[in-house]
This record gives structure tokens, C-alpha cells and sequence, in this order.
């Protein structure tokens, strides 16, 4: 039997090859995404270890409990703090730590970096003595308020060099000092494409505000001092005070799990999308499969008759199968291999640089490549073959295709009915729970409801199919050929047709939602902000008091508010407070007020719905606040808002906020009016008056729609993207599935052609049989992604009340479309060589 499968291999090579390259597809997916991610994990690993070699403990700051009235408060390391690391035994030495965001803009005024990569430090060494983390390799140590020192990489970025002046921004005011030195540094956000621009210690302080306090303190060990040892002693030294002590090593360590666990999450999504993949490439191996016992029935019954057990037929097939998915396996495995390096090559050329390291290619991935290979087939493969052991010799030998009987079509399509039905309920009975409840049982519904309508396909085939038959009858013998063969063997079409239903259905799906969430943030800024402009930094830091005085004093602006956030203890739990201008709110916010007046000054503020349910209150009632600076106060809820993204919490006037917020007030957003409204000469002004700060944004409305669009729209490409592997893979089984009906009709065929059909009548009547197949896969695709998103976006709606259905019509149009173009070019090759078929040959075969 082994001999008898290994032959049936090579004898059926070239009907196999779509199934090679639908196993290759999928296994080369999953290896890529373990080489991709562990290459990854691996470099950045080793970057951020290279940050601890100057570490042996750090001291952090920790937090005082909050409990009663009391707010939690982070605990500041101080000069006497940095004073005791470097006074206890068996420390060599000390190091103050402060850190911050800082812009950098290159000389053409654009930003260096991205986000929370661009950062800013202080350089702790003296005139006598070098800091030892940043390596100094051109020019001196930055000294006073006017002098900064940049990262080698940065420099070259930016075009700068040693006595230029630097364009940059820390919290808003544009600053320009001059660059006195540059430097070399094992931070991993550099390597990877980040900035950082150092300043002395009194500067970076002031920056940053943290005067007289630092994020951060490390402590080196002398020689002979382990750091375990090292930690000990610090402990000791600073007692009971809430300042948290680790040794290097143990934040490398967390480091590293911290990187892993981000590299987790991309490879678990990937990985998905993989098994997406190989879900649909088990339709077409099953396919395969089954057409190839079928035109092997008088062979296998043959066996049978020579003595052969159904034990042993099916293990031939299974043998096949393991032969396909092990050359499948090796092949994907080194297409995998190649793609993992291109993925991290490709990200290099995007800008998000990757530490150098080497192509990591685990044991665990090649075991992972060969076993689902060969698992994935085998599996696919079993059903076709236990059918195939199922068939009495003396019946196989009368016939060459075993239909399905009337039993197992009815068992079939009551299974597929009950299973479905199951799903839908469970779908819709998600659809009126919570987010987060509902989450799980509409995964778990949406799951069922799929594979009944894939067992329900065969069914389902016949009436949708025949509702194109007066378009096919327009192509006149050929339209109705096709029309029949597609429903000749309702199976073969149902699964043929499946592969492409499963892309779709999550294309649509995603695009429904997508589409329906960002109206609903369209909705929630045009019906809560009456400001023409919103003023925030680019990586959502505070922004700097200067900011709101600027805006104050500039031309056309007619009101401005600040958005200050501070925690607060009430009724025993933490709450934020928003401080917002009292006297412009009404001109600048839009809220819908659920009960009471929109009032805020003095004691008087107002709550979202949901602060107000959890806390029991209403128009009216009041409440006593204790703030950060441990003051007490009792307040009255003027009104009760409708909760959005946009605007939730308390929210009181700054004027009695701001007086209780221990340190600088600062402003996470600015809100402005201007007095032609939201032009592009306005906000051309505002953006001059604010010094062309590259860290700075001035977005109006539609800026903000604009920018949430474009995740939205990046995330929608990344998912069509990753999808395209599933489409990809049910086209070659359509592929499939026609060439080796043109080989199963060969016959036919040839009979058609002797009785006076031409080539062009062959070939059309193969593309329009394929576009059927396409069109009706296409068709419940669309149809269920349709459904699930509707029933997603019920969810969503839960927590965001602007949130309502919108259909993308003219995308689902386009789905539609695409399935036919599928199914066309899916045609080509199956249709020339159907076309091409010698007649008489073909009428003699078999």
C-alpha cells in the first residue's frame, strides 16, 4: 500500500499542485510570522539589555496608597535620596535620571522620530568627569539653557552638527538651542528610529518640571559587591519611604518579558490570519481529495477486490496526503524563511528601524512548519479517504461516480439547518448583552453560524445558482451548460465556493464596521465640540501653560478653555476631574444634558450619566471631593450629561481646580474659537503664533475625523493585506476544482465538441461555470459579513451611543466584483485546456 500511494503521488502530480501550493501558502505564512517575530524579539531583547550594562540597581519612585480620602501621590526622588544611594556601602556611584518627551525637527522644519521614540534626557557628567552612558564623539557636554547634545543618529537625520542651532519642542514653546555636542548610545528607541537630545541635569529638570526631582536614580556597584547585595543595602538605607529598589539584571529580564509578551500579541494576530489561511486550503485538499478517489473508484475497488482492507485504502489516501503536506511543509518552510526576512527588511525601509541581529530560525519553527503541513493535509484528507473505504468493490466496479444517497443528503441538510439556526440565535442573543459580555458568545455564534451554512451550501447552491440563469441564458448553450455543471455535484461547489464565502465574509464584516465606527466619531465631534480648533501635542503629553496664554493674545481668537486633568477621592474611590474655563465652556463644548443645566463655577459641576449611576447622584445632589493637595470640598452636580468619547467625568471650572494641583497646571488639550471660524487662514494664524511647532497639532473637526480615518483606514489595509492570503489560496481552488472537472469530463467534453460546439462555445462555457461558483461564494460572503457586522456594531453601540449602522455600498459592489474577476482569471488556464482537449482522444478516454 505504501508502494500503491507513493505511485499514485507522481501519477497525479500535476492535479496535486494546487494543493501543494494552498498547504505551501499557509505553512509559509505561520513560518514567516515565528521567524518575523522571534528575529524581532530577539534584537530588541539584546538592544534593551544593552541600556542595563550602566545599571546595577535603579531606584524608581512609588506611590502612596490611596485609601479613605486620601489620593494616591508618587513619591519624588530628591538631591537627598541621590545624596544617600551614593553614601551607602558598596556603591561605586550614582546617577540621576530624568527623562521627558522632546521633539526634534530636522532643518526643514519636519519632526525627527515618532511619538514616544522622541525623547529627552540629561547628561549627568561634569566638565572633570564624562557620562558613561552617552559617549561623547564630537564636541562638549551641554551646559545651561541654551545647549542641547543629540544622538549620532539623530544628527545625521536631521542634517544638524556641532554649533548649529536646533529647532525643537518639549510641552509647546518652540525652543532653538544651540547643539554643542553629539553622542553614542545602546538605547534600544534609538536604535530602533527614536531620538534623544540631551540637556544638563538643572535644564532637563526645569523642561520637564520636575525641579529638584528625578524619574529615575542608578546605582553602580563597586568591585566585589554583587548586586543582590548592592539592592540589600539600599533597602536599608532608605527604610520605610515608598521608593522601589531592582536590580539591573531582574529589569533587563522584565524588559525582555515585556517585549515578548508585545511580540506575543503580533504574533497571535498574524498567526490567525494563517490559520484563516489554512481553514479555507482545507477545502480545497478535501476537494482534491475527493475528485481523485472518485476518478480512482474502479482502482480502489480493485484493491478491494485483490484483498485490500478499508483500513488500508484509507491509509493509502492518508499516505498521499502525508506526502503532499510534507513537500508542502519543506517548500513553505523556506518560502517562510525568505518571507520572515523580507518583512523585517520592509520594515527597515518604512522607517521603523530594527536592531541588527540575526535571522532567528528556531527549532520550534520548523517543527511548527512540517507538523501543521502535513496535519493540515492528512486531516483534510481523511473524510475522502474513509468515503473512498466505504464503497463496496462489486458497487465501484459498476460505477465510476458514487452519487450521495437521499439519507445522506437529508442528514446532511438537517445538521446544517440545526447548526446554523443555533448560531444565529446565539448571535442575536448577543447582540443584546454588554461589550464585554457579549463578546464571547457572538464569537462562539458567529463560529457555528459559518460552518452551517458551509454544511447548508450544497442546498443552498441549487435556488441561488438558478436565480442566474436568465443572465446565463444570454450566452445561450454555453450559459446553460454551465449553469448545469455548477450544480451537478452541489458538494463540489459548496466547498469550492466556501474558500472564497470565509475571505469575504471577514473582509466584509470589518469593512462594515470600520465604516460604522468612524461615522459614529464623525457624529460624536460634530455634536460635542463647538471650538473650531483643538490644540494638543502629537505624542497626547500636557502641554505647556505658555500654550494657553499664547492662544489668549492671539489675533482673532475669541475664547479659549484648557482641559486639565487631576485625581481626586470620592466616596472612597479615585475619580479624574476635568478643569475647564467655566466662563467659555458654553462657546467651546456642545453636551447633552440629561437632566439640570450646563452650570459650572464655583461649586457647581457636571457628571457624565455613567459617574452618575455608579455614585447614585442626579441634578442636585452633592458630594464631597478631596483633591490631590488633600484639601476638601463640597461640590453640587448642576447637571447630568450624555457620556462620550469625547467628553466624560466631572467636569468643574479650572479656577477651582487649578489652586489644588500640586505643581505646574497643565493643559492636555486646548480648545479654541476664533472669530471667522474654522478657515485655513485661522488656523494658519494660530499655528505661526504657536512658533510652526512640529509637536504641536492644530486640528479642527474634521482634522480629527481625518486622523482617526487614517488608523482606521491603515488598520482596514493591514487586514485586507493579511486576508489576501485566504483569497489567494481560494482562488486556486477554484483553480482547481475546474481543472479537474475538465479532466473528470473529458468525455463530455469531446462529445460536445463532435456535435458542434467550437472552442470559444468550450471555453466560455468553463469561465461562466467558474464565475458562477465565484459570484455565488461572493454572494454569502457578502451576505454574512453583512450580518455579523451589524451584529458587531450592536455591541459597540453599548458604549458608544453615536454609533449606527452604515452599509458600504459601493465597496460590497466592489467585493462583488472582485469575486467575479476571481472567478474569471481563476477560468484561464482550466478553460485553454478544456478548449484544447483532441476530440477523438477525448470521446476514447475513460
Amino acid at each position: 500500500m505504501f508502494k500503491t500511494a507513493l505511485r499514485n503521488v507522481f501519477a497525479h502530480k500535476a492535479r496535486l499542485l494546487m494543493t501543494v501550493l494552498a498547504v505551501m501558502l499557509g505553512v509559509a505564512f505561520v513560518s514567516g510570522t515565528l521567524v518575523f517575530t522571534n528575529t524581532i524579539s530577539s534584537a530588541l531583547e539584546k538592544s534593551s539589555a544593552k541600556g542595563y550594562d550602566h545599571v546595577d540597581v535603579a531606584l524608581t519612585p512609588g506611590s502612596t496608597k490611596a485609601e479613605g480620602d486620601k489620593v494616591s501621590k508618587e513619591v519624588k526622588l530628591t538631591d537627598a535620596t541621590l545624596k544617600k544611594a551614593r553614601s551607602v556601602p558598596g556603591a561605586a556611584s550614582a546617577t540621576g535620571v530624568v527623562g521627558g518627551y522632546a521633539a526634534v525637527a530636522d532643518q526643514d522644519g519636519k519632526l525627527v522620530g515618532n511619538g514616544f521614540s522622541t525623547k529627552g534626557g540629561n547628561y549627568a557628567g561634569t566638565s572633570e568627569k564624562a557620562d558613561s552612558r552617552y559617549p561623547l564623539t564630537d564636541g562638549t557636554a551641554p551646559h545651561g539653557a541654551h545647549q542641547v547634545a543629540l544622538d549620532a543618529q539623530t544628527a545625521e537625520k536631521a542634517g544638524y552638527k556641532v554649533g548649529d542651532q536646533v529647532r525643537m519642542s518639549v510641552d509647546g514653546p518652540v525652543l532653538t538651542p544651540t547643539l554643542t555636542g553629539i553622542f553614542t548610545t545602546d538605547d534600544g528607541e534609538v536604535s530602533a528610529g527614536g531620538s534623544l537630545a540631551l540637556f544638563d541635569t538643572a535644564t532637563a529638570q526645569q523642561l520637564f518640571h520636575k525641579q529638584g526631582a528625578y524619574d529615575e536614580i542608578d546605582v553602580r556597584a563597586a568591585a566585589g559587591t554583587s548586586q543582590d547585595q548592592l539592592k540589600t543595602q539600599l533597602d536599608k538605607a532608605l527604610g520605610t519611604t515608598a521608593v522601589d529598589t531592582e536590580t539591573g539584571q531582574r529589569l533587563a529580564a522584565d524588559q525582555a518579558e515585556t517585549i515578548s509578551s508585545s511580540m506575543s500579541s503580533m504574533k497571535t494576530m498574524l498567526l490567525v490570519f494563517a490559520g484563516i489561511a489554512l481553514f479555507v486550503g482545507i477545502f480545497i485538499i478535501a476537494n482534491t481529495f475527493t475528485m481523485l478517489v472518485a476518478q480512482r473508484t474502479k482502482e480502489l475497488a480493485l484493491l478491494r477486490a485483490v484483498g485490500a482492507s478499508r483500513r488500508q485504502v484509507t491509509r493509502s489516501v492518508l499516505l498521499e496526503a502525508f506526502f503532499v503536506g510534507a513537500v508542502a511543509a519543506v517548500t513553505g518552510l523556506a518560502v517562510g524563511i525568505g518571507i520572515g526576512a523580507g518583512m523585517r527588511s520592509l520594515m527597515n525601509s518604512t522607517g521603523a528601524i530594527i536592531p541588527d541581529g540575526p535571522l532567528v530560525i528556531s527549532a520550534g519553527t520548523v517543527v511548527s512548519a512540517l507538523v501543521v503541513g502535513v496535519l493540515i493535509t492528512m486531516l483534510a484528507a481523511w473524510l475522502p479517504g474513509r468515503r473512498a473505504a466505504r464503497i463496496p468493490p462489486v458497487a465501484a466496479m459498476n460505477s465510476v461516480h458514487a452519487a450521495a444517497t437521499t439519507k445522506s443528503l437529508v442528514l446532511r441538510n438537517t445538521l446544517g439547518a440545526l447548526v446554523s439556526a443555533a448560531g444565529a440565535a446565539t448571535v442575536l442573543a448577543a447582540t443584546t448583552m454588554s461589550g464585554d459580555s457579549g463578546q464571547l458568545p457572538m464569537g462562539a455564534g458567529a463560529g457555528l453560524l459559518v460552518i452551517g451554512v458551509f454544511v447548508l451550501t450544497p442546498l443552498l447552491s441549487r435556488p441561488l445558482i438558478a436565480a442566474a440563469a436568465p443572465v446565463l441564458r444570454a450566452f445561450g448553450i454555453s450559459g446553460k451548460l454551465a449553469r448545469l455543471n455548477s450544480v451537478r455535484n452541489p458538494r463540489r461547489t459548496a466547498a469550492t465556493a466556501s474558500a472564497l464565502m470565509i475571505g469575504l465574509t471577514l473582509i466584509t464584516g470589518l469593512t462594515v464596521i470600520a465604516g460604522s465606527v468612524q461615522g459614529a466619531i464623525d457624529k460624536m465631534a460634530a455634536d460635542s465640540i463647538k471650538a473650531d480648533y483643538v490644540v494638543s501635542m502629537a505624542n497626547g503629553n500636557p502641554l505647556s501653560p505658555d500654550v494657553l496664554k499664547t492662544l489668549n493674545s492671539t489675533d482673532g481668537v475669541t475664547a479659549t478653555t484648557g482641559l486639565t486633568n487631576s485625581a481626586s477621592r470620592i466616596d472612597g474611590s479615585t475619580e479624574y476631574l476635568t478643569g475647564i474655563n467655566g466662563r467659555t465652556a458654553d462657546e467651546l463644548v456642545a453636551l447633552s444634558m440629561k437632566g439640570g443645566t450646563f452650570t459650572l463655577g464655583g461649586t457647581n459641576v457636571v457628571v457624565d450619566d455613567k459617574t452618575a449611576k455608579d455614585h447614585g447622584w442626579k441634578a442636585g445632589s452633592s458630594f464631597t471631593t478631596t483633591y490631590e493637595d488633600g484639601k476638601k470640598q463640597r461640590l453640587t452636580v448642576a447637571g447630568v450629561y450624555e457620556h462620550n468619547e469625547m467628553m466624560q467625568g466631572v467636569l468643574l471650572d479650572s479656577a477651582t481646580l487649578n489652586p489644588h494641583i500640586d505643581g505646574t497646571v497643565t493643559d492636555m488639550q486646548v480648545m479654541v474659537k476664533t472669530s471667522g471660524g474654522a478657515t485655513e487662514a485661522n488656523q494658519d494664524t494660530i499655528t505661526k503664533a504657536l512658533g510652526e511647532n512640529p509637536a504641536i497639532q492644530v486640528q479642527d473637526k474634521q482634522d480629527i475625523s481625518n486622523k482617526i480615518a487614517q488608523l482606521f483606514t491603515l488598520m482596514l489595509n493591514m487586514l485586507y493585506g493579511l486576508l489576501a492570503m485566504a483569497v489567494v489560496v481560494a482562488v486556486l481552488g477554484v483553480i482547481n476544482t475546474l481543472a479537474m472537472s475538465v479532466f473528470e469530463r473529458q468525455q463530455e467534453i469531446g462529445m460536445l465538441r463532435a456535435i458542434g460546439i467550437d472552442r470559444k462555445g468550450i471555453k466560455r462555457m468553463v469561465r461562466l461555470e467558474s464565475l458562477v461558483i465565484s459570484l455565488f461564494g461572493g454572494v454569502l460572503g457578502i451576505g454574512l459579513g453583512v450580518f455579523f457586522g451589524w451584529a458587531a456594531g450592536q455591541l459597540i453601540g453599548t458604549s458608544m451611543s453615536t454609533y449606527s449602522l452604515i452599509l458600504p455600498w459601493g465597496r460590497m459592489a466592489l467585493f462583488l466584483a472582485l469575486a467575479a474577476v476571481v472567478g474569471i482569471l481563476a477560468a484561464l488556464w482550466p478553460a485553454r485546456r478544456a478548449a484544447r482537449l483532441n476530440m477523438l482522444a477525448a470521446i476514447k478516454s475513460e
